[in-house]
């Protein structure tokens, strides 16, 4: 298995074989949450209008989406696993469009990626045992960092870590998640000026790594548009 660890929109843009999107802060965090309290289906698009567009074809979906970390006006939700946790959502479809995430899906799909997983520290091992299953040729890991542009330490640690239980080593999560806690990309979940876009709860929920055992399968529906639906795995 040849492992590959890529970053930002560049590295989507460069993914082949079995490609995992990852978003640790806070898109594919929050869909594993939204999968554990019940959501039937997840559509995962590009671009917001595509999402408007779904929305006024199907009025029951609920719409989770940002910009810049910001709820989309006219969303239900902005891309917070806290703030979603006392929503109605058991056995609904939500569309859901994020700054990085998901437009890492619409970049892979257009490379070489031939199956396209997302990624998150919360189903970390699940994600790295479903590999070890299906053993793909090629593997890439791309990092997607904040905006699909800037570096971010969170999706860094979460491809280091599911490439080490790929290679059978181990690393010191707890030691790694306090040093993450130091990096400027954390520094908004404690400022209080960003409470209501950046809950710490949504910090808390994000680092609780394997805690989920399943992954999340993109399947792409039309140029920007993914299904996304859940595998369970044995960890």
């Amino acid at each position: 298995m040849n492992i590959e660890i890529l970053h930002l929109l560049e590295g989507a843009d460069c993914a082949k074989g079995t490609t995992v999107v990852i978003d640790v802060f806070r898109a594919f965090s929050l869909e594993c949450y939204l999968f554990s309290r019940g959501v039937k289906k997840i559509i995962a698009v590009g671009e917001e209008e595509t999402a408007r567009r779904l929305k006024r074809d199907h009025p029951d979906y609920i719409m989770v989406g940002e910009r810049g970390g910001i709820i989309l006006p006219g969303f239900d939700y902005g891309n917070s696993p806290s703030q979603t946790e006392r929503a109605e959502l058991k056995e609904k479809t939500v569309i859901h469009t994020t700054s990085a995430g998901t437009q890492g899906l619409v970049h892979a799909s257009a490379s070489g990626a031939t199956e396209l997983l997302t990624g998150s520290l919360v189903n970390a091992s699940a994600i790295a045992s479903y590999l070890k299953q299906t053993s793909p040729e090629e593997v890439s890991l791309v990092c997607m960092g904040n905006s699909g542009t800037i570096p971010a330490p969170e999706d860094e640690l979460c491809a280091r870590y599911i490439k080490s239980l790929l290679a059978g080593e181990e690393m010191d999560m707890g030691k790694e998640i306090y040093t993450l806690t130091k990096e400027p990309s954390v520094f908004k979940f404690f400022d209080i000026k960003w409470k209501d876009v950046f809950p710490v709860k949504d910090y808390i929920l994000c680092i609780e790594y394997d805690r989920f055992p399943f992954v999340l399968k993109a399947r792409k529906c039309l140029d920007d548009v993914f299904e996304v639906t859940c595998h369970r795995q044995e960890c």
